[in-house]
């Protein structure tokens, strides 16, 4: 699966990418692909799992309120075109089932890719590594 002008993102990395700006893998991939003009998708879920994971982090103490108000908008205001139907719920329903995740969450992310013949980018070595040994290759990890 390569599909170089669409990438699916996953929460994480968005998560990753606006709270850590260290994270120099995480930046390397937004940094290549807005420069490759790349077009990004992901699950309808998207911004329910990027509001929970501010939330943690500010939980955390983390993030200041003012940063916190200010990753938010920055993740919303990256361009991502977000997809979510029926079909999509069942296939990660199916895929969480077939690789024992812990939770449908992630599955619905692979269920787009695999939908779309696409990359999966995400900072979750987790996940990266329960899906290795049914062949999974086109979950790629950031910083790998």
């Amino acid at each position: 699966m390569n599909n170089s002008s669409t990438i699916c993102v996953d929460a994480n990395m968005v998560v990753r990418f606006v709270v850590v700006p260290g994270d120099k893998a995480v930046q390397e991939c937004w940094n290549l692909w807005e420069t490759g003009w790349t077009s990004l998708v992901a699950p309808s879920l998207l911004y329910y799992e990027v509001i929970n994971g501010l939330h943690r982090y500010r939980k955390q103490g983390a993030l200041s309120p003012l940063a916190h108000k200010s990753a938010l908008e920055t993740a919303f205001s990256l361009s991502i075109n977000l997809i979510g139907d029926a079909d999509l719920h069942r296939r990660a329903a199916e895929l969480a089932q077939t690789f024992n995740l812990p939770a449908t969450y992630d599955a619905h992310y692979v269920a787009l890719s695999e939908r779309l013949g696409i990359e999966l980018w995400t900072t979750d070595a987790r996940l990266v590594n329960a899906l290795q040994p049914f062949g999974v290759d086109w979950v790629k990890l950031a910083g790998a």
